[in-house]
């Protein structure tokens, strides 16, 4: 990216985009950092190694590891389905509704093997029709489906050889994945398993830490059980896996991965994501320096695997698939009713498309093997907004912008130039969109709906588009930009409102690599946007701006927390210490002073917040406000004079 110096002025921007800093699409709740107990291992993992070099495992050319995963990149939407027994408990045990996701009603409940298989003898789903899923997937604009063969109760959706804990124990009795290979085949669906290699805990398999009939034996659970199973299901469904998704290896070693990775040389043209033999972070947050040294390493497979949250700058070079959940849960819970909007899964996918990855978007169906009506009333929206706008989405690459406060931007290259897909989250009041640094020549602009030709113009900040005075689509209109060649894109500075303040919004803020672990998570939320998650005490946002009047600014930043805590603010060589006050919880935020500092120039500026490592719990943050002195002033003089008058 060029780094050429443009001021774009968000007071003026925020002003033709109102509520820009108020208005959100979702709720940041509590962070959740810690593994829950039955999602742990009491003892380590037998024969405990290090992770090999690169270089003593096989390796592929670049070229082969691009014709593998080329229908995946293009794919960018994908279908998680997450079920089994624990959807005809919907989360209820005993009369009482277990606090837990609906798949580890087992483990929270601490439900004995025993009572647990005779639960799962009433398991019934006699509505379960694999056709009307798939083409529920199709019709939603998803290319491939995911769906839990075995999760971690250790039950298996197919009649395994190698126990008698699977479909033919339940009522129902027949094969569940069969019909599923079938349809997707059909259909032209790409078809996946998930597989809980280690955690298992019915079949001796790792963290059953409250029923000794669970007790585990890897040994005798990984070379009877797993590896077995492994292998029915990467030889028994045709085409299917296209994709195998592992999780939680809490108990893994180098000879079981290795051992599986043979058995998986029957499918060449297999993706695997990145959880078969080590996490690097919890349930998938993402280390970059731990990327750096594991790139290319196939103990790591192919793809990485954000959790409920999305990389706020992507992830370089590296595949990845944001995984989601339209409610709280994955699998089925009869009292989880706190559904996101169609327009938030919308933006979320978009929002990933637009950092070069996939989204794989959850449902989890009822015990009788239906899909919920809010899940089925939510497809079909997205379905109506694919069938229009999926040129956007399928196929696409990573924005070249930094930041849009607007929107997003996909892209897609040719011989002949670029095609920018304009993402408009925000339509402007005064119908002009400004596509901030843009310098590349345009050739055209149009409403991707229609085709209807807009006007547009280059201007010292970017490109101007005149738009229609509505929206076509109220969730996200998208433009189609053709300019020549690559794009050129210049750096973009903050720059001061109309009164001198410094409004540094969530939306504008850099994520830089911290040394160890992973970022913050920018969230589009329901009650407004924000960072989150911030639980790693090395980790920091910062943002850029230029044209500050030289004084004093008091730092102001509307934040939420659970606990006090201090933060650190750097900008230049000044540096402050300030405390953060509890608000209770994470969805009650307050704004709060963090001391002052003095701007000595209008040039470039980076401000930086960052945790007090030494005392640092999770805090939310929406916004830093720099406000000059002079404000206060003017406004005590304000008061001051309205006072005399009045008397």
């Amino acid at each position: 990216m060029k780094k050429v110096i443009l001021a774009l002025a968000i007071g003026t921007l925020a002003s033709s985009h109102p509520g820009l800093a108020e208005t959100s699409i979702a709720p940041t709740v509590s962070p959740i950092t810690e593994t829950p107990a039955y999602l742990k291992q009491d003892k380590p993992a037998e024969t405990p190694s290090a992770t090999p070099a690169p270089s003593d495992l096989p390796r592929e050319s670049e070229e082969n590891r691009n014709a593998r995963m080329a229908w995946w990149r293009d794919a960018r939407f994908g279908m998680f389905i997450h079920w089994g027994v624990y959807a005809r408990l919907a989360g209820i045990y005993d009369g009482k509704e277990i606090p837990s996701l609906g798949e580890q009603i087992m483990g929270r409940g601490e439900i004995p093997v025993a009572r647990y298989k005779e639960l799962a003898k009433e398991f019934n789903p006699t509505k379960y029709n694999a056709e009307e899923w798939v083409l529920m997937a199709k019709k939603a604009g998803m290319k491939y489906i995911i769906i839990t063969a075995k999760h971690v109760d250790g039950f298996a959706l197919w009649p395994t050889a190698t126990n008698d804990w699977d479909v033919e124990s339940t009522a129902y009795k027949k094969d569940l994945l069969k019909p599923l290979a079938e349809a997707c085949k059909k259909h032209g669906i790409k078809l996946g398993f998930y597989y809980a290699q280690t955690v298992d805990w019915s079949n001796g398999g790792a963290c059953n830490n409250w029923d000794p009939a669970g007790k585990d034996d890897m040994v005798n659970y990984m070379n009877k059980i797993a590896i077995p199973q492994i292998k029915e299901l990467a030889n028994n469904y045709g085409d299917a896996p296209a994709i195998l998704w592992w999780d939680v290896p809490v108990a893994m070693n180098l000879d079981y991965a290795t051992r599986i990775l043979d058995v998986l040389k029957v499918r060449p043209k297999l993706i695997q994501n990145n959880r078969l033999f080590k996490m690097h972070g919890h349930m998938g947050v993402i280390d970059m320096a731990a990327l750096a040294e594991i790139k290319g390493n196939p103990l790591y497979g192919d793809t990485e695997t954000p959790e409920q949250y999305i990389p706020p700058n992507g992830l370089g070079d590296r595949d990845f698939e944001v995984c989601m959940t339209m409610n709280d849960t994955w699998g089925y819970k009869s009292t989880d009713h706190n559904w996101k909007s169609a327009k938030t899964l919308i933006h979320q996918l978009i929002d990933i498309a637009s950092k070069g990855g996939n989204y794989l978007l959850n449902v989890g169906p009822t015990g009788e093997g239906l899909f919920p009506e809010p899940i089925v009333e939510r497809l079909d929206v997205i379905g109506k907004w694919m069938a229009v706008n999926s040129e956007s989405i399928y196929g696409t690459h990573a924005s070249p912008f930094a930041k849009l406060t607007w929107g997003r931007c996909t892209v897609k290259k040719h011989s002949d130039g670029t095609t920018l897909y304009l993402h408009v989250f925000d339509w402007p009041k005064d119908g002009q969109l400004l596509v901030p640094g843009l310098e590349s020549k345009v050739k055209s602009a149009s409403l991707l709906a229609d085709g209807k030709k807009l006007k547009f113009k280059k201007s010292p900040e970017g490109v101007v588009i005149a738009l229609p005075d509505k929206a076509l689509d109220s969730d996200a209109t998208v433009i189609k930009l053709e300019i020549v060649g690559a794009p050129k894109v210049s750096q973009v500075f903050i720059k001061p409102s109309e009164d001198g303040s410094i409004p540094l919004i969530a939306s504008l803020a850099d994520f830089p690599t911290p040394a160890k672990g992973g970022t913050p998570r920018f969230q589009e939320g329901e009650t407004g946007n924000e960072i989150g998650f911030w639980s790693n005490p090395e980790s920091s946002v910062s943002w850029e701006f230029t044209g500050a009047k030289p004084g004093e600014y008091e730092v102001l930043a509307e934040v939420s927390g659970i606990k006090d805590a201090k933060a650190i603010v750097t900008i230049g060589d000044q540096k402050l210490t300030a405390p953060l006050a509890s608000t209770v919880n994470y969805s009650k935020y307050n704004s709060q002073s963090l001391g002052k500092i003095h701007i000595a120039t209008d040039g470039n500026q980076v401000i930086v917040v960052k945790p007090d490592p030494a005392d640092w719990t999770a805090f939310n943050l929406r916004q830093v406000t720099l406000k000059p002195k002079w404000i206060e002033v003017q406004s005590r003089a304000f008061r001051l004079v309205r006072n005399r008058i009045q008397n």
